[in-house]
């Protein structure tokens, strides 16, 4: 199976969905979108298992799968529960990590300026998930760090929709060395602080995310 050509499908469905290709309730055709793709049914039916795991897509037994977008109070909610997620690995890590994981987030930072630099939103988010799944290893509690990478992969799409926002990775990036600089100084309050501050949703930053996802709620 390759997964590799399953993962490029799933992103090309993901932004045919956020973009208001694909409408609230519209059936994805295994068929159809075999033949769209030019592939056969099985990509194209782990795409839609990727996607279901995010929860942009319900499997419904007997009916097929269908588009399924959250509405903005559980998109808040999910935001709100992050945030909080986060700011606990945070805590955590940043009286438990280790010198070779500062090493790493000092490198997923260099990479996420150079993805500014060159205004690749998704050489960003790369980068940024390899900074935040850093960050949730290095608290040392597995417990935390599974609920967390599966909320992660649920707000995936979002996080990603999010950076195209003008000026998000550059503000993201700011963050991203606050976050840093307070896990280098081993202060729990100020690493839980500023990880709830960059993951959490609110204001303006709500109102251009429910902006962006408009036309596919149209």
């Amino acid at each position: 199976m390759d997964t590799r050509r399953a993962d490029s499908i799933a992103a090309a469905l993901e932004e045919m969905i956020l973009s208001g290709g694909a409408a609230q309730g519209d059936r994805l055709d295994e068929h159809s979108l075999a033949e769209r793709f030019g592939v056969s049914r099985t990509p194209i039916r782990e795409a839609l298992q990727k996607l279901a795991r995010t929860g942009l897509v319900e499997h419904i037994p007997h009916r097929g799968v269908f588009v399924h977008q959250p509405g903005p109070v559980e998109l808040m909610e999910m935001f709100e529960v992050m945030a909080e997620l986060e700011a606990a690995a945070g805590r955590l890590a940043a009286l438990r990590i280790s010198d070779a994981a500062l090493s790493k987030l000092h490198a997923a930072n260099i990479a996420c300026q150079a993805a500014i630099d060159a205004q690749d939103t998704d050489a960003y988010y790369t980068s940024n998930e390899t900074f935040h799944r850093m960050i949730y290893a290095q608290s040392g509690n597995s417990f935390l760090e599974a609920e967390t990478l599966r909320l992660f992969k649920r707000l995936r799409p979002f996080r990603r929709l999010q950076l195209r926002l003008r000026g998000r990775m550059a503000q993201s990036m700011a963050e991203h060395e606050a976050i840093l600089a307070a896990l280098e100084a081993g202060r729990p309050t100020a690493a839980a602080d500023a990880l709830r501050a960059h993951v959490a949703v609110q204001g303006e930053k709500f109102h251009h995310l429910m902006a962006s996802l408009r036309p596919a709620a149209e």
